[in-house]
């Protein structure tokens, strides 16, 4: 039986959640200018937005833009102040419902799952399907092509459709209208990776795919994180079948396309590349790439904060030689 979205319009643009979602918002984020310039009159400005919101004239602002290097680069859309709190009120209603709807193993922006569980899955995963390795396992993995670029707003809407009751008293017509509000905010296509909403939307979008993985292919042994995502099998050949089956779905249904140098079939015990991790039966190393990003980030930046994280990050792996190239480095910025 579908789940359906049962939220009523009112409580989701009220005063009350508008000031739950500021609270969660402005976290970390009191020194920037914007936010200071929106707290200044800060309930004017809320009950001037709710204001919009109940009339149905709200517009989403515009978006500024600017680069980053995450490690690789990546354009970001920043909106305003008001508009990201907003955000967080959608969102603050909307996950609870949506995040019931789906599949345990989707890990990206979820709460109580995240990398760390992604990859210890993925050792779960791996030690089923080899029989403690006694069988060969096989991995096909695969990442999807500029995944957030290539959203299709229109495809997103219908999706989300499917998920909201339509009633008499256009509660639910309204809750659609402002996502599409949000949604088509961005042109020409396409999510901004900068909104909260973005995350949510991504995962909503998605899980179109997960479901016909797991439902349709009938495929037990899957994992996804974001656009990356790998399968685990006994038979090299039935990954393989899955390819044509994946890129069909992907293309028909979500005008998305997986990227043509990112689809791999490995065997476990030759290591697997996964979210920054190389596995390998019983143990995983960190990628070159990572260890290499990290290393240049101690050197640049040494506070203890900085060190503490990534000894939480190593701590998940088979990493003792970076472990000590990262404390003889901290150790010569200490006391030179």
């Amino acid at each position: 039986m579908k789940i359906i979205l049962q939220h009523k319009f009112d409580n989701l643009i009220s005063v009350n959640n508008l000031l739950l979602a500021w609270q969660e918002f402005v976290r970390g984020k009191r020194s920037k200018k914007d936010v200071q310039e929106f707290s200044f009159y800060l309930m004017d400005n809320i009950f001037n937005l709710q204001h919009e919101l109940s009339n149905l004239t709200y517009k989403h602002g515009k978006y500024q833009e600017f680069k980053i290097s995450d490690p690789k680069p990546r354009i970001i859309h920043k909106a305003s102040a008001r508009d990201r709190l907003l955000h967080h009120a959608v969102y603050r209603v909307l996950y609870p419902f949506f995040d019931k709807t789906f599949i345990a193993d989707s890990y990206s922006c979820r709460n109580n799952k995240g990398t760390h569980k992604a990859i210890d899955r993925f050792e779960q995963f791996a030690r089923i399907v080899s029989k403690n390795n006694t069988k060969t396992c096989w991995i096909l993995k695969c990442d999807i092509k500029k995944f957030f670029a290539s959203i299709d707003q229109q495809t997103l809407i219908e999706i989300l459709q499917k998920r909201v009751r339509l009633s008499y008293d256009n509660q639910s017509i309204n809750i659609l209208n402002l996502l599409r509000e949000i949604i088509f905010s961005f042109k020409p296509n396409g999510l901004p990776l900068g909104n909260l909403t973005s995350q949510l939307f991504a995962n909503v979008y998605l899980n179109e795919f997960d479901q016909f993985i797991k439902h349709k292919l009938k495929v037990k042994y899957y994992i996804r994180y974001a656009d990356d995502f790998v399968v685990f099998s006994q038979s090299k050949t039935y990954l393989d079948s899955l390819i044509t089956k994946i890129q069909e779905f992907l293309q028909i249904k979500l005008k998305l396309t997986l990227h043509p140098n990112k689809v791999f079939i490995d065997r476990l015990n030759s290591g697997v590349d996964f979210l920054g991790w190389v596995n390998f039966f019983g143990y995983r190393v960190l990628r070159n790439k990572t260890k290499n990003r990290m290393l240049k980030n101690v050197l640049r930046d040494s506070k203890k904060e900085k060190l503490a994280s990534y000894i939480g990050l190593i701590k998940h792996g088979k990493a003792n030689a970076i472990k000590k190239e990262i404390f003889k480095i901290y150790d010569k910025k200490l006391f030179k």
